[in-house]
Order: C-alpha cells, then sequence, then structure tokens
C-alpha cells in the first residue's frame, strides 16, 4: 500500500489497550478531559453502532459466514470470504438503507469511484 500520510486507527471499546493502531473513549484521570475529548467520546459510539450493524448486514446476507464451525483458517479463505461479502453487501446498504445507519453514506457512484491505495 502506497504511503498517503494519513494514519487509520480502529475504534474498539474501552477494555482495549489504546495502541497506535487501536483507540478508544477517553477516560478522566487525574486531570478532567477537555472539551475535545469529551466531543469525541459522544460522538464515536454513533459511529461504533454504524460499524457494528455493518458486521451484522454482511452475515445476515451471506449465512455462511455465521457458521463458525465451517469458518476454520487455513481450510477455507475466511478473510477473501469476508472481504468480497463486504465489497457485495456496501452497494446494497448505500442504495436503501442511509435512514438505519444513523451516519452519512455516500451515493453508489460515490462508492464506486472510490479507489483504493
Amino acid at each position: 500500500m502506497a504511503e498517503t500520510g494519513k494514519i487509520c486507527r480502529l475504534y474498539g471499546d474501552p477494555a482495549y489497550p489504546i495502541s497506535e493502531y487501536l483507540e478508544a473513549p477517553f477516560r478522566a484521570g487525574a486531570a478532567e478531559l477537555s472539551q475535545e475529548e469529551k466531543n469525541f467520546n459522544e460522538a464515536m459510539p454513533g459511529v461504533r453502532i454504524a460499524v457494528e450493524w455493518g458486521f451484522g448486514e454482511v452475515v445476515q446476507h451471506f449465512a455462511s459466514l455465521d457458521h463458525s464451525k465451517s469458518l476454520k483458517v487455513l481450510w477455507r479463505p475466511v478473510g477473501t470470504l469476508y472481504t468480497v461479502d463486504t465489497l457485495l453487501t456496501n452497494p446494497r446498504v448505500c442504495l436503501g438503507h442511509a435512514g438505519k445507519v444513523g451516519i452519512a453514506l455516500p451515493s453508489l457512484e460515490q462508492y464506486l469511484e472510490t479507489k483504493l491505495d
């Protein structure tokens, strides 16, 4: 992947340790949280719900991904199956589920024009 200067991180729940690639809500310690940190904490749950909804959407429409006994690493290409199923689910979401997700979604045209580095 080409270096773009962007830093991308996963957002996890507070139980996960913070690292270079994992974010979690800010916690008040000895010092009070800044307004920016409070705003971040208030905004992120909605995004997290949308992401979790997306996982459920993929599994709902590609039921083979929900059978943990058949999804064995080195037996089936689990990562490839999930990636392909997600790529097939995303256009469907762009076409008709914007109200359910709670965040702004791209149009189908915008999604299909997206270039991956």
